[in-house]
């Protein structure tokens, strides 16, 4: 099978390493120069990276449930998504720099009924066509294919899972806006989700992931690093070869699925690529709080490290040809690829104070992710992101937001969630909860 790994880095970075869709949000730091041979060792068995689970209950548990990583892994792949994707799967290229980067959920969409018409119910092209049983599943071709607007969110159960409930959130709109006399109601749908998803990124992913003041101070006073004119985004290295990597660490050793299952991990027990098999259908209620529910399960903390799933990804992820099996040691090469400069001289140019050395010092500076993840343990308990990695994805996120010029934070600054809501305040947790029951 086609490596994963290798196809989302050509998404991700292109060829060559920086395309025109891609830049630098620091240009004037030299790249740190790092022997590729010690950033396979720190990424690799027995190396730095290489988590071993912490004995006790939530020994390792962070404040966060552990479905937002996964929610994260679908914002990276909504701002690389192309149109592209669907006629040529997992091989997009040089066409990917045809689109730019943006929260708009053509992911799920791609060219809609008219262009994409086999993700659609035929009788009401206005709808998802979802898989079964009872919509727990993308549709598949008769060899277990899917037919879904991001192949890569297919490529495990948790964000397939959380793909089909945007779907079942778009159907059940659909319903919303008939029951309220609209017609032609697709493009309405559309936008409804999208606008409430990109409202849920602002206001309630960043400020868990980065802080809350740090949230409010980008949007009250624009980007310092980032501030990219309308329709003119790029995606800096920076976010994407290290500080939206983060969520790697938050990857837990194990998952259960449903309240009194067994303990699975990420790979090779819930690869994707396949129909999902019986015994594999996720509660969304085990990753995310959802309303009447109990707690679900955390988030592995930020520490720099990854559990062993990640450290030896299978031969589906990888592809046979892929000398590395490591997603840390992927990570650290990419970076060096990139010329990504050090944690030390980004701290440095924003004005922060470097973090000290200690027992796993670099020699010539620490590369950027993994200083992130340190930074994001040091200061921010494994919780949220530090001064380095928070400025990093907070401008980023909302400056591609506010380049966006149909995006709401453009065009409708005001514009508050009409969809219900179990709180004041819009979240994940109620657009999860309203596509829940709808069997679309």
């Amino acid at each position: 099978m086609t490596s994963v790994v290798a196809a989302t880095a050509e998404a991700e970075a292109g060829h060559p390493a920086r395309p025109n869709r891609y830049g630098c949000m620091f240009p004037g730091l030299a790249p740190l120069v790092t022997d590729s041979r010690l950033l396979a060792r720190a990424g690799g068995h027995g190396g730095i990276c290489d988590a071993a689970p912490v004995p006790g209950p939530g020994g390792d548990d962070a404040a966060e449930s552990a479905g937002w990583p996964f929610f994260g892994q679908l914002i990276a792949h909504d701002i690389t998504a192309d149109r592209s994707s669907l006629t040529s799967g997992l091989h997009r290229g040089a066409l990917r720099n045809a689109r730019a980067p943006k929260l708009d959920l053509e992911m799920l969409y791609s060219d809609g009924p008219v262009g994409s018409p086999f993700l659609y119910e035929i009788g009401d092209p206005a709808k998802f066509l979802l898989g079964r049983p009872a919509g727990c599943d993308v549709p598949r071709n008769q060899q277990g294919v899917a037919l879904i607007g991001d192949p890569r969110n297919d490529s495990h159960l948790f964000a397939l899972s959380l793909h089909v409930a945007m779907l079942r959130a778009h159907n059940h709109i659909v319903d919303l806006l008939r029951d309220d006399g609209a017609t032609d109601v697709f493009d309405q749908a559309r936008h409804l989700l999208a606008w409430h998803y990109q409202w849920i990124v602002v206001h309630d992913f960043l400020p868990r992931l980065v802080g809350l003041p740090l949230v409010e101070e980008v949007l009250a006073t624009g980007g310092r690093w980032f501030a990219p004119p309308p329709g003119q985004a790029g995606i800096p290295v920076e976010f994407s070869h290290a500080a939206f990597r983060y969520g790697h660490s938050q990857i837990r050793h194990t998952y259960r699925l449903f309240r009194g299952g067994p303990e699975l991990p990420l790979f090779p027990d819930l690869v994707g690529f396949r129909p999902v098999p019986a015994g594999r259908r996720l509660d969304l209620a085990l990753i995310f709080d959802l309303p009447g529910h109990p707690p679900a399960q955390r988030a592995k903390r930020i520490d720099g490290r990854l559990p062993a799933s990640l450290i030896e990804l299978p031969e589906q992820i990888t592809g046979t040809v892929d000398a590395h099996r490591s997603l840390a040691v992927h990570d650290l090469l990419r970076g060096e690829s990139t010329g990504l400069p050090s944690g030390e001289s980004v701290a440095r140019h924003l004005g922060v104070t470097p973090l000290t050395a200690d027992e796993h010092s670099w020699p010539h500076g620490t590369p950027l992710w993994i200083y992130i993840l340190n930074e994001a343990q040091r200061h921010g308990g494994g919780d949220r992101l530090g001064p380095v990695g928070g400025r990093i994805v907070a401008e980023v996120l909302i400056g591609l937001l506010r380049a966006d010029p149909a995006s709401y934070l453009s065009s409708e600054p005001d514009w508050r969630p009409t969809l219900p809501a179990a709180a004041p305040a819009f979240g994940l947790a109620d657009l999860l909860t309203l596509g829940r029951h709808h069997d679309g």
